[in-house]
């Protein structure tokens, strides 16, 4: 019953639970709590993954062979073969995103240093690199050797507030590591199977942490400047492995910037996903755990 409980939580973690989340449209406006919620989905999904194996593994073995029957033991080996296989594909996703992501942005790194234009910046920008490029581009490279790069078009075309508002856009993905949650989305949406999970998630977390970066460039600046700046680099694109300020999110985030619902509501709205991500997070645990402390103490007694 255990085992059935926790491959019924992963399916819905994976699939509905997901779909709806990025229908609703709270997130846009409390971007940080709906990102917090969507981790907590997301790593609850691969512990209630992992659960269902454990549930299986440990119950007792005469169970298996003499009360579940042949179809519903087969069926637990299938379960159990088929949460080995997704934590292995995981493991492999994560290792192999890691290594090609941080591969491209080495050389593209490399690329971007020979090209900079130092001339057309400020001494202190020193992780800002400037390229010889007509049209409005600006992205980031994130990593431990970050940069944050614009073409010629961007600093021709924007005003110096607007301008500021770029540069501040890519340093709050660069601070706040969003590189690294996007591809913990990745490698999760890769490891499980096509036909359970949701392809709605990197979708939604991607639009969260442009919004949240809007947020950090609206702080340093003013919306009208975020708002012209996203405009300009509207159709700009990046190389793989970066983070670009314009894209597919554009319209959204521009709507988004011109309507904030009242700071009450947000509040709330908030509080409710930080619970909720707290309990996603909870409830799969002590399931696991409750069991296993139990079974410890019952053989210590003996």
């Amino acid at each position: 019953m255990t085992a059935l409980l926790f491959g019924i939580l992963t399916l819905a973690l994976v699939g509905p639970i997901p779909e709806a989340l990025a229908r609703a449209e709270w997130p846009l406006y409390a971007p940080r709590a709906a990102l917090t919620l969507w981790q907590a989905i997301a790593l609850a999904a691969v512990l209630s993954a992992f659960s269902t194996g454990i549930a299986i593994v440990t119950g007792p073995i005469h169970e298996w062979l003499d009360d579940l029957g042949a179809f519903t033991w087969t069926m637990s080996l299938l379960v159990l073969a088929a949460t080995v296989v997704i934590g292995l594909r995981l493991i492999v996703t994560v290792a192999t995103i890691g290594v090609r992501t941080r591969h491209r942005r080495r050389h593209h790194r490399a690329l971007i240093d020979l090209l900079d234009r130092a001339e057309l910046r400020h001494r202190a920008d020193t992780d800002l690199r400037i390229l010889d490029v007509p049209a409005p581009m600006a992205y980031c490279l994130p990593g431990l050797r970050s940069r944050v790069v614009l073409s010629e078009g961007v600093l021709a075309r924007l005003s110096a507030d607007e301008v500021a508002a770029v540069i501040e856009h890519e340093r709050a993905h660069l601070r706040a590591r969003h590189d690294l949650v996007l591809e913990g989305f990745l490698a999760l949406h890769a490891a499980f199977p096509r036909w359970v999970r949701s392809a709605s998630a990197l979708t939604a977390v991607r639009l969260l942490v442009e919004a949240l970066a809007d947020d950090q460039a609206v702080r340093a600046t003013d919306c009208t400047s975020v708002g012209r700046a996203l405009v300009a680099c509207a159709d700009a694109t990046a190389p793989r492995g970066a983070m670009a300020l314009g894209g597919p999110t554009t319209i959204t985030r521009l709507r988004r910037l011109t309507f904030q619902p009242a700071a009450r509501d947000i509040r709330r709205v908030s509080a409710t996903a930080y619970a909720l991500a707290v309990a996603l997070l909870v409830v799969p645990t002590l399931a696991v755990a409750v069991p296993w402390l139990t079974e410890l103490n019952r053989l210590r007694g003996r």
